[in-house]
């Protein structure tokens, strides 16, 4: 079953959200996303000092260019009046949910206190959120991981924090900040959180094909989940989780879909950041499209090199030509499909219920669904 979410006020017609990713999830992959079925797509990150929201590279991210859907910008800071300054400027922009992130792990905004660095100091977390959440009238949702650092996964107390202080919905990426994107995301305390919150929880992590997010979401309970790197190069993953939870037959795109799909996505690279800047955006989306093609080696030498959309045009046609003899484009990512690290964990909670008998429902594993 594939119900939708709703957040606030916001109704969303699916489980499925585009984690917000700075210098991919720009606004014409999150339309594209959206129109492969992706409910929620955040902006990416933008800093919450309003004064640097005048830069290009700021008036990008802001933009709402061909939006799909409900619109949330999110915004990363750690002194209260200026997260809250900047949710007002995000409300008055059409934001109709402001999403707060403290989950960044980057060094840079780590070391200005902000992203992850905010878990070590709860009660800052809650002046950020009373500030804010007094300041505007759309719902105000909140981004984090499970700690800072394995030694300290307090992601059960931010959440605490989170919904006392009014959050509408909280995404929890299945990290510590000192892990950052190594080894494999872990869910129980994704799974500890939602036992503990009555609002929205989304997981995020490793979500990389449709049995690992069915997966995902039957072993934390998660009302829905985020899918980030399982989405580079392979934007129709919406398309094929939808139709999984759906219980519909699985979903293999022919190969003249994904075609007009990419290119459809360079066109629109060009059309929304100008031609010079959209070839160079464009090189390492073909990249990632190319990741598991024959022949991708050679088309990514050639690809960095070229310096116009004609150009980039040009090769990318010739590629697809060459590999247009599949029935079907498929890029089998290295981790999440058969979901080893869920059945450990699971392992770990029967366990944990054969000693006090306490923990109710059943868990999919991808084992099951393979």
């Amino acid at each position: 079953m594939n119900a939708g979410i709703r957040i606030g006020d916001v109704q969303f017609p699916n489980r499925l959200a585009l984690a917000p990713m700075a210098g991919i999830s720009d606004p014409p992959f999150r339309r594209l996303c959206a129109e492969l079925g992706a409910a929620m797509t955040p902006s990416e990150m933008i800093a919450a000092d309003t004064r640097l929201w005048k830069t290009d590279k700021s008036q990008r991210r802001l933009k709402a260019w061909r939006s799909i859907g409900p619109r949330i910008i999110q915004i990363a800071g750690f002194d209260p009046k200026m997260m809250a300054d900047a949710a007002i400027a995000a409300e008055r922009l059409g934001a109709d949910i402001v999403d707060i992130n403290m989950g960044c792990p980057a060094k840079k905004i780590c070391r200005r206190l902000a992203g992850s660095a905010l878990l070590r100091d709860p009660d800052l977390v809650c002046r950020i959120l009373d500030r804010v959440l007094a300041r505007v009238t759309v719902p105000v949702t909140l981004k984090i991981r499970t700690g800072w650092c394995p030694e300290s996964r307090n992601g059960t107390e931010i959440a605490r924090v989170a919904e006392n202080c009014g959050v509408a919905a909280l995404t929890v990426h299945g990290r510590t900040r000192a892990c950052r994107f190594t080894g494999h995301a872990e869910y129980d305390t994704i799974r500890k959180i939602k036992k503990i919150v009555s609002i929205p929880v989304i997981a995020n992590g490793d979500i990389d094909s449709p049995a690992k997010a069915k997966s995902v979401l039957d072993y934390t309970y998660a009302d829905a989940v985020m899918i980030g790197r399982g989405a580079r190069g392979k934007p129709w993953i919406f398309t094929q989780i939808n139709s999984y939870l759906s219980h519909k037959p699985r979903v293999e795109l022919p190969f003249i879909s994904v075609r007009d799909i990419i290119l459809s996505h360079l066109d629109s690279l060009y059309s929304f950041y100008g031609e010079f800047t959209g070839v160079r955006v464009g090189r390492k989306h073909l990249t990632w499209y190319a990741q598991c093609q024959g022949g991708a080696h050679d088309f990514r030498k050639q690809v960095v090199r070229v310096e116009t959309a004609r150009e980039q045009l040009e090769l990318t046609r010739l590629f697809l030509e060459k590999i247009s003899h599949k029935d079907i484009f498929e890029c089998s990512h290295p981790r999440g499909e058969r979901g080893d690290q869920i059945d450990e964990q699971q392992e770990n909670v029967q366990k944990e219920k054969g000693k006090d008998g306490k923990d109710s429902g059943s868990c999919w594993t991808a084992k099951h669904a393979a």
